[in-house]
Protein backbone atom coordinates (compact mmCIF):
# COMPACT_ATOMS: atom_id res chain seq x y z
CA UNK A 1 0.00 0.00 0.00
CA UNK A 2 2.67 2.53 1.16
CA UNK A 3 4.46 1.77 -2.41
CA UNK A 4 0.92 2.39 -4.23
CA UNK A 5 0.96 5.51 -2.89
CA UNK A 6 4.20 6.87 -3.31
CA UNK A 7 4.25 5.81 -6.81
CA UNK A 8 1.21 7.31 -7.86
CA UNK A 9 2.05 10.94 -5.63
CA UNK A 10 5.50 11.25 -7.21
CA UNK A 11 3.88 12.27 -10.81
CA UNK A 12 1.67 14.30 -9.41
CA UNK A 13 4.30 15.97 -6.98
CA UNK A 14 6.80 16.02 -10.30
CA UNK A 15 4.06 18.02 -12.20
CA UNK A 16 3.96 20.47 -9.03
CA UNK A 17 7.39 21.43 -9.08
CA UNK A 18 8.83 21.31 -12.78
CA UNK A 19 5.40 22.06 -15.23
CA UNK A 20 2.41 23.30 -12.74
CA UNK A 21 3.54 27.25 -13.25
CA UNK A 22 1.23 29.78 -12.37
CA UNK A 23 -1.42 26.90 -11.22
CA UNK A 24 1.08 25.45 -8.50
CA UNK A 25 -0.80 28.01 -5.55
CA UNK A 26 -3.94 26.43 -6.66
CA UNK A 27 -2.72 23.09 -7.44
CA UNK A 28 -1.23 22.60 -4.08
CA UNK A 29 -4.35 23.80 -2.13
CA UNK A 30 -6.51 21.34 -4.01
CA UNK A 31 -4.08 18.80 -2.90
CA UNK A 32 -4.48 19.61 0.57
CA UNK A 33 -8.32 20.07 0.71
CA UNK A 34 -8.78 16.83 1.64
CA UNK A 35 -7.28 17.81 5.32
CA UNK A 36 -10.20 19.83 5.50
CA UNK A 37 -12.98 16.38 5.78
CA UNK A 38 -13.11 14.12 8.23
CA UNK A 39 -10.78 10.93 7.74
CA UNK A 40 -13.93 8.54 8.23
CA UNK A 41 -15.67 10.60 5.72
CA UNK A 42 -14.06 9.89 2.85
CA UNK A 43 -13.42 6.49 3.79
CA UNK A 44 -16.62 6.39 3.37
CA UNK A 45 -17.25 8.44 0.43
CA UNK A 46 -15.20 5.57 -1.40
CA UNK A 47 -17.90 2.83 -0.11
CA UNK A 48 -20.28 4.79 -1.90
CA UNK A 49 -17.88 4.72 -4.72
CA UNK A 50 -17.25 0.97 -5.07
CA UNK A 51 -20.81 -0.26 -3.48
CA UNK A 52 -22.90 -2.94 -5.38
CA UNK A 53 -24.90 0.15 -6.24
CA UNK A 54 -22.66 2.71 -6.03
CA UNK A 55 -21.27 5.69 -8.30
CA UNK A 56 -18.53 3.07 -10.39
CA UNK A 57 -21.42 0.17 -10.98
CA UNK A 58 -23.29 2.72 -12.15
CA UNK A 59 -20.78 4.42 -14.41
CA UNK A 60 -20.11 1.54 -16.04
CA UNK A 61 -23.97 0.31 -16.49
CA UNK A 62 -24.62 3.56 -17.79
CA UNK A 63 -21.35 3.44 -20.24
CA UNK A 64 -22.96 -0.07 -21.85
CA UNK A 65 -20.17 -1.74 -20.36
CA UNK A 66 -21.50 -3.90 -17.74
CA UNK A 67 -25.30 -5.02 -17.96
CA UNK A 68 -25.31 -5.58 -14.02
CA UNK A 69 -23.61 -4.69 -10.97
CA UNK A 70 -20.39 -6.45 -10.08
CA UNK A 71 -19.27 -7.25 -6.37
CA UNK A 72 -15.77 -7.23 -7.31
CA UNK A 73 -14.98 -3.75 -6.35
CA UNK A 74 -16.07 -3.34 -2.55
CA UNK A 75 -15.11 -5.87 0.44
CA UNK A 76 -11.79 -6.95 -1.41
CA UNK A 77 -8.19 -5.74 -0.83
CA UNK A 78 -7.72 -3.77 -3.84
CA UNK A 79 -10.20 -1.53 -2.72
CA UNK A 80 -8.63 -1.09 0.81
CA UNK A 81 -5.15 -0.31 -0.80
CA UNK A 82 -7.17 2.12 -3.46
CA UNK A 83 -8.71 4.00 -0.23
CA UNK A 84 -6.14 4.12 1.64
CA UNK A 85 -3.80 5.22 -1.23
CA UNK A 86 -6.16 8.35 -1.49
CA UNK A 87 -7.10 9.01 1.84
CA UNK A 88 -2.54 9.19 2.22
CA UNK A 89 -1.94 10.83 -1.11
CA UNK A 90 -1.36 14.65 0.06
CA UNK A 91 1.09 13.44 2.75
CA UNK A 92 3.35 11.01 0.14
CA UNK A 93 2.86 14.49 -2.18
CA UNK A 94 3.93 16.98 -0.17
CA UNK A 95 7.63 15.85 0.99
CA UNK A 96 8.09 14.54 -2.58
CA UNK A 97 7.38 18.31 -3.85
CA UNK A 98 9.57 19.77 -1.69
CA UNK A 99 12.54 17.47 -2.22
CA UNK A 100 11.62 17.77 -5.82
CA UNK A 101 11.49 22.39 -5.69
CA UNK A 102 14.89 22.54 -4.15
CA UNK A 103 16.92 20.85 -7.03
CA UNK A 104 18.85 23.27 -8.58
CA UNK A 105 17.32 23.88 -12.31
CA UNK A 106 21.17 24.48 -12.97
CA UNK A 107 21.40 20.85 -12.71
CA UNK A 108 18.74 20.29 -15.32
CA UNK A 109 20.15 22.60 -17.33
CA UNK A 110 23.82 21.29 -17.15
CA UNK A 111 22.70 18.07 -17.83
CA UNK A 112 20.87 19.00 -20.87
CA UNK A 113 23.59 20.94 -22.32
CA UNK A 114 26.24 17.53 -21.61
CA UNK A 115 23.65 16.12 -24.13
CA UNK A 116 21.20 13.94 -21.77
CA UNK A 117 17.81 12.74 -22.99
CA UNK A 118 15.15 13.92 -20.26
CA UNK A 119 14.37 10.15 -18.79
CA UNK A 120 18.49 10.04 -18.62
CA UNK A 121 18.45 13.67 -16.48
CA UNK A 122 15.39 12.48 -14.44
CA UNK A 123 17.52 8.96 -13.79
CA UNK A 124 20.91 10.47 -13.33
CA UNK A 125 20.08 14.15 -11.65
CA UNK A 126 16.04 14.00 -10.13
CA UNK A 127 15.69 10.63 -9.23
CA UNK A 128 18.55 10.63 -6.84
CA UNK A 129 18.11 14.39 -5.31
CA UNK A 130 14.70 13.54 -4.79
CA UNK A 131 15.02 9.85 -2.76
CA UNK A 132 14.78 12.39 0.45
CA UNK A 133 11.23 13.34 -0.01
CA UNK A 134 10.77 9.89 -1.17
CA UNK A 135 11.66 8.02 1.97
CA UNK A 136 10.03 10.62 4.21
CA UNK A 137 7.05 10.06 2.21
CA UNK A 138 7.04 6.38 2.40
CA UNK A 139 7.60 6.81 6.74
CA UNK A 140 5.15 9.01 7.08
CA UNK A 141 2.38 6.87 4.96
CA UNK A 142 3.56 3.37 6.30
CA UNK A 143 3.40 4.61 9.93
CA UNK A 144 -0.05 5.51 10.36
CA UNK A 145 -1.29 2.99 8.11
CA UNK A 146 0.18 -0.14 9.44
CA UNK A 147 -2.16 0.10 12.09
CA UNK A 148 -5.08 0.87 10.66
CA UNK A 149 -8.07 -0.93 11.06
CA UNK A 150 -11.39 1.21 10.42
CA UNK A 151 -10.59 0.84 6.67
CA UNK A 152 -10.33 -2.52 5.99
CA UNK A 153 -13.04 -2.47 8.07
CA UNK A 154 -15.13 -0.67 5.66
CA UNK A 155 -14.11 -1.23 2.65
CA UNK A 156 -12.46 -4.41 2.86
CA UNK A 157 -14.52 -6.78 4.24
CA UNK A 158 -13.50 -10.01 6.10
CA UNK A 159 -10.96 -11.08 3.69
CA UNK A 160 -9.01 -7.68 3.77
CA UNK A 161 -7.15 -8.84 7.57
CA UNK A 162 -4.59 -6.22 8.06
CA UNK A 163 -2.29 -6.18 11.41
CA UNK A 164 -4.54 -3.41 12.53
CA UNK A 165 -7.59 -5.06 12.39
CA UNK A 166 -6.11 -8.06 14.52
CA UNK A 167 -5.08 -6.27 17.09
CA UNK A 168 -8.06 -4.41 17.05
CA UNK A 169 -10.16 -7.83 17.77
CA UNK A 170 -7.51 -9.34 19.92
CA UNK A 171 -8.84 -6.06 22.30
CA UNK A 172 -12.33 -6.25 21.41
CA UNK A 173 -14.04 -9.50 20.14
CA UNK A 174 -11.31 -12.10 21.62
CA UNK A 175 -10.67 -10.68 24.99
CA UNK A 176 -6.74 -11.50 24.54
CA UNK A 177 -5.40 -8.62 25.64
CA UNK A 178 -1.90 -10.34 26.18
CA UNK A 179 -1.65 -11.50 22.56
CA UNK A 180 -3.08 -8.04 21.47
CA UNK A 181 -0.29 -6.39 23.72
CA UNK A 182 2.13 -8.50 21.97
CA UNK A 183 1.13 -7.93 18.67
CA UNK A 184 1.49 -4.18 19.55
CA UNK A 185 4.87 -4.72 20.39
CA UNK A 186 6.02 -6.66 17.35
CA UNK A 187 4.74 -3.70 15.29
CA UNK A 188 6.28 -1.18 16.80
CA UNK A 189 9.40 -3.02 16.63
CA UNK A 190 8.53 -2.75 12.83
CA UNK A 191 8.28 0.17 12.10
CA UNK A 192 11.43 1.20 14.85
CA UNK A 193 13.39 -0.95 12.56
CA UNK A 194 11.73 0.44 9.40
CA UNK A 195 12.91 3.94 10.35
CA UNK A 196 16.05 3.31 11.11
CA UNK A 197 16.64 1.55 7.61
CA UNK A 198 15.15 4.78 5.84
CA UNK A 199 17.33 7.04 8.25
CA UNK A 200 20.11 4.81 6.66
CA UNK A 201 19.06 5.19 3.26
CA UNK A 202 18.39 9.14 4.17
CA UNK A 203 21.88 9.21 5.14
CA UNK A 204 23.62 7.28 1.88
CA UNK A 205 21.44 9.60 -0.78
CA UNK A 206 22.23 12.57 1.44
CA UNK A 207 26.14 11.84 1.13
CA UNK A 208 25.95 10.96 -2.71
CA UNK A 209 24.08 14.29 -3.94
Amino acid sequence: MTLATVVTAYPVAYYLAFHAGRRRNLLLFLVTLPFWTSYLLRVFAWKIVLAYNGVLNSAFIESGLWSEPTLAFLNTPAAVVVTLAHAYAPFAILPIYVALDTIPKSLLEAASDLGARPFTSFRRVVLPNSMPGVLAAALVVFVPTVGDYVTPAMVGGPASTMIGTLIQSQFGKANDWPFGAALSVCVMLVILCVVLVARGADRRFGSRT
